[in-house]
C-alpha cells in the first residue's frame, strides 16, 4: 500500500468509527433503548459491545487464514494484523447480549445500531476500496467490463463497491420502514441476516484460503452459523399482520 493510499484508508476507517458512533447516539436517543437512562447500564452495554466486535474480529480473521495469522506464532505480531466486519457483527451482537443479562437489561437494543453501521460500514469500504491490493478486499480476477485494476495489472471485482451499494440499499431500506415491523430488535435481526447472506454469496468470488469441509471458508462458516441462529425469528416477522398490512 502507497503512503497515500495507507493515509486515505487511515482517515476513511477513522472516520466510519466516529461517524458511526454520533449517529449511535443519535439513534439511542431517538429509538425505544432499554438501559440508557442508568449510567452505569449503559457504559456496559457499549463496553459489551465493543469488546465483542473487538474479539469476534480477530477470531474471523484467524478462521479465515489460519496458516498466516499463526505463521509467526508465539509471536503475535500477524495475529493481530488482520480484522473482519463479519466477527465483529456477530461478537458486538454476543457482546451486547452477555452485557445485558450482566445488567439485568430486558429487551432489544439492536435497532439503534442499524443506521449507524450502514453509514460506518460505507465509509469503512470507500476506504478500503482506496486501500487497493494491500487492504485484501478486493475479489477474483474478472473480465466483466466494470473489473478494477488494482495497480497490477489484473482487473478484479471490486466487491469493496458491490459492499457498499448492498448496505446502503439494505440499511436504507431498514431504516425507512423498520418502524413497520413487530418487534423492537427485529431491524437489526433483518440487518444482520441480510448482510450475512450477501457475505456467503459474495465471498465466492473472492480469495478463500482455507477450505472447511471442503466447502466454505472461514467467514462463510461464521455466516451460515449466524444466520441459522436468527432464522427462527423469520417466519414470525415475515407473517405478523402489523408488518403486512402497513
Amino acid at each position: 500500500m502507497t503512503l497515500n493510499a495507507y493515509w486515505l484508508h487511515t482517515l476513511m476507517e477513522a472516520a466510519a468509527y466516529s461517524v458511526g458512533f454520533q449517529l449511535y447516539l443519535r439513534e439511542r436517543r431517538r429509538l425505544p433503548y432499554p438501559g440508557q437512562t442508568d449510567r452505569v447500564q449503559a457504559l456496559l452495554l457499549v463496553a459489551g459491545t465493543v469488546l465483542g466486535a473487538a474479539v469476534g474480529s480477530k477470531i474471523a480473521y484467524w478462521l479465515y487464514d489460519p496458516a498466516y495469522a499463526f505463521a509467526d506464532f508465539p509471536s503475535f505480531r500477524r495475529l493481530l494484523e488482520g480484522k473482519s466486519i463479519i466477527g465483529a457483527l456477530l461478537g458486538g451482537w454476543a457482546g451486547v447480549e452477555l452485557a445485558k443479562r450482566l445488567a439485568g437489561i430486558r429487551g432489544s437494543t439492536g435497532d439503534a445500531f442499524v443506521l449507524p453501521l450502514t453509514v460506518g460500514m460505507i465509509i469503512g469500504r470507500i476506504g478500503c476500496f482506496l486501500g487497493g491490493l494491500a487492504d485484501h478486499t478486493y475479489g477474483n480476477p474478472t473480465t466483466l467490463p466494470w473489473g478494477v485494476d488494482f495497480g497490477d495489472g489484473i482487473a478484479r471485482h471490486p466487491t469493496q463497491l458491490y459492499e457498499i451499494v448492498f448496505v446502503a440499499l439494505w440499511g436504507g431500506l431498514l431504516t425507512r420502514y423498520g418502524g413497520r415491523l413487530p418487534r423492537p430488535g427485529d431491524r437489526f435481526k433483518l440487518f444482520l441476516v441480510g448482510y450475512l447472506l450477501y457475505r456467503l454469496a459474495v465471498e465466492s468470488i473472492r480469495p478463500i484460503p482455507l477450505y472447511y469441509f471442503g466447502v466454505l471458508s472461514g467467514l462463510q462458516l461464521l455466516c451460515v452459523l449466524g444466520v441459522a441462529y436468527h432464522v427462527r425469528d423469520l417466519p414470525r416477522i415475515a407473517w405478523t399482520p402489523a408488518w403486512r398490512q402497513k
